[in-house]
């Protein structure tokens, strides 16, 4: 209906080209998500110029997906060419700001440079609560994405309160069954493994499970994940053939994929 009314190169089709690879993004089809975001972000670039915030936005969802890939180099340089637009254009303090400082911070976590993710997951959490208030879902992530920060350097007693103050957030502001709470539940149950806290930790990925399936359908690579860490806790309670089968299932979903 777009290109109907508006002709095939006007940004708004490019905006529902953007948004298709978003939702093609979170059901794990990354495939078919790259296409339509690379042509969203030629298509911004062209009808508002290279320094539009649209194009930042394009900038950041694709190197959100490189992320997701693994293709961390690539992230890396579009994470920052967006922030440096999104600067520019809105200013230091927007939440889209905010929001580009906590996704380079993530990238850095994955690649274990964590002197560099912490003060750009401070800075982030902050201008979140500054922009939005203290209970919004954005502060919720920001204050998850410490926590991990802080389980990946041992830092378990300082995690834990995050991880429980980001998960009650997310339940009151977005419901009990929603992704969010999953990823939640899934990393607090990561932190009390790490500490080997297996009873504590084995409800909470049956939560997760049960969430994400019903929530994402039991072929998305984040079932497979919670599928992958549960087979560990198994294995290390000497429950082997249940690791293996739960193993077995997760390898079909990324083989899949």
């Amino acid at each position: 209906m777009t290109k109907k009314a508006l002709g095939p190169e006007h940004p708004s089709v490019a905006t529902s080209l953007n948004n298709l690879a978003g939702l093609y993004r979170a059901l794990g089809r990354y495939a078919e998500a790259e296409p339509l975001y690379k042509q969203a972000l030629k298509m911004r670039k062209k009808a508002l110029g290279p320094e539009h915030p649209s194009v930042a936005t394009s900038l950041n969802n694709l190197a959100v997906l490189y992320d997701n890939l693994g293709r961390y180099a690539e992230a890396e340089s579009l994470y920052k060419q967006s922030l440096e637009i999104w600067k520019k254009a809105l200013g230091p303090e927007h939440p889209d700001v905010a929001t580009s400082l906590n996704n380079l911070a993530v990238l850095y976590d994955n690649l274990g440079r964590y002197a560099e993710a912490e003060p750009l997951y401070t800075h982030s959490l902050e201008m979140r609560k500054k922009a939005l208030g203290p209970d919004h879902p954005d502060v919720a992530t920001s204050i998850n994405n410490l926590a991990g920060l802080y389980r990946a350097q041992g830092r378990y007693a300082e995690a834990e309160p995050l991880y429980k103050q980001a998960l009650e957030m997310r339940k009151k502001a977005l419901g009990p069954d929603h992704p969010d709470v999953a990823t939640s539940l899934n990393n607090m149950a990561l932190l009390y493994y790490a500490q080997g806290r297996y009873a504590e930790a084995e409800p909470l990925y049956k939560q997760a499970l049960e969430i994400w399936k019903k929530a994402l359908g039991p072929e998305h690579p984040d079932v497979a994940t919670v599928l992958e860490n549960y087979a560990d806790l198994l294995r290390k309670t000497n429950r082997e053939d249940e690791a293996v089968k739960l193993e077995k299932e997760a390898q079909a979903i990324r083989n899949k994929k």
